[in-house]
């Protein structure tokens, strides 16, 4: 009874927190949607909702009554299983439902979860209430970079909150951690929640290596941009370059030169980039780059894994060496939940660590992150290796 309590607060924290980051927008940012990429706030808030409704009050909570009938087709993401669903490309399309609606869906849905843990409290469903806690936060993160880049790519570049430590300086002095020639344990070994993708724990072989300590920051990223790094060709992948030239990409994400100096869009309106702070919003392409250009690397996820305990990590998400694919033996889930992960684990890099806008309780240092390489809208950064 403890547990389900606790987990119920859980819930309902959660819950609340989706909402509190939409509350400083106005009722027009609710449906915007520049790239297929980015998804408007209002569909983020439904369907995070949809996700508690479908696998847990259809088929757990008896005689419940669907809000309405349309939001499976509206607010579903990927599950094929579950049946048809909005083209991605089509939901900055979704005048309807209003924004009001949606509210009162997530108050509808959020209840009638409530109501359903006051008379089960069944393994099964806590199970299912803490991976849609996740799912959850999952989308808060989502949210609250999609939020930037539907206010970033506003031409009034709006500021959306100064009180957001957005650019933490890393203050201490960059060193080389040093990890031995050897065998280690790789993935989730403890009893607390973790993803599928986590799973399951095994043995990998690394030769030694050193990976830095701290981030690689604007400043030290500058000096690449500076140096023609954007035009050698030399320095990036053939795909990476190809990415370059057909996007005449000259600098990260958000950047904006101005009067011979270097602006960035951030939470707080148009500023000058803070040259100590950790480099972000650039795609595995750019940290290969930057790497190559160092003569260094970047380090592989089970590099990063076994030498996290030794380094601060969780301010950006970083990106690895290494490619996103199963653990030895893999198992998905069945059903619907079985595409969380598994379907994925193709063309994708693997990022490491957490962000800024990763919400509490949410990660660990064997969670997986996944992004196609050419990605940045997300506070993506780099630690070097070698």
């Amino acid at each position: 009874m403890l547990m389900t309590v606790s987990l119920l607060d859980f819930f309902i924290e959660t819950r609340k927190h989706s909402e509190a980051i939409c509350e400083p927008l106005e009722i027009e940012d609710y449906v915007v949607q520049p790239v297929v990429d980015v998804s408007p706030p209002k569909w983020h808030l439904g369907h995070t909702t949809w996700f508690f409704e479908e696998f847990i009050l259809k088929p757990y909570a008896s005689n419940y009554k669907v809000f309405d009938v349309d939001f499976s087709f509206v607010f579903n993401s990927y599950y094929e299983t579950v049946g048809k669903r909005v083209v991605r490309a089509d939901r900055g399309n979704l005048s309807r439902p209003s924004v009001k609606k949606v509210y009162e869906y997530r108050d509808y849905v959020t209840e009638g979860i409530k109501s359903l843990f006051e008379s089960d409290q069944s393994k099964e469903l806590q199970d299912l209430l803490e991976i849609g806690i996740h799912h959850e936060k999952q989308h808060q993160e989502l949210l609250l970079t999609d939020i930037k880049f539907i206010l970033g790519n506003n031409p009034l570049l709006p500021v959306y909150s100064k009180t957001i430590a957005e650019h933490p300086i890393e203050t201490y002095q960059q060193d080389w951690v040093s990890v031995d020639e050897g065998v280690y344990d790789i993935g989730h070994g403890s009893s607390g929640f973790c993803y599928d993708n986590e799973l399951g724990r095994h043995k990998v072989y690394l030769h030694s290596y050193q990976i830095s300590n701290k981030l690689v920051t604007n400043r030290e990223f500058l000096e690449f941009v500076s140096d023609r790094g954007y035009a050698r060709f030399e320095l990036w992948h053939a795909e990476g370059w190809d990415w370059v030239n057909q996007n005449q990409i000259s600098a990260p994400l958000y950047w904006h030169p101005v009067e011979g100096e270097w602006y960035h869009y951030s939470f707080s309106g148009l500023q000058k980039v803070p040259l100590d702070a950790p480099i972000t919003h650039i795609s595995y392409y750019e940290a290969f780059a930057y790497a190559q250009w160092k003569g260094l690397r970047l380090p592989t996820e089970f590099e990063w894994e076994v030498a996290a305990p030794y380094f601060p990590w969780g301010k950006r998400w970083e990106w690895t060496e290494s490619a996103y694919l199963p653990y030895p033996n893999y198992q998905k889930a069945d059903g619907a939940l079985g595409e969380y992960n598994g379907k994925f684990m193709v063309n994708q890099k693997v990022l490491r660590g957490a962000s800024i806008a990763t919400p509490s309780h949410h990660t660990r240092p064997t969670y997986r992150n996944f992004f196609q390489p050419s990605l940045r809208w997300q506070f993506t950064g780099l630690r070097l290796a070698q």
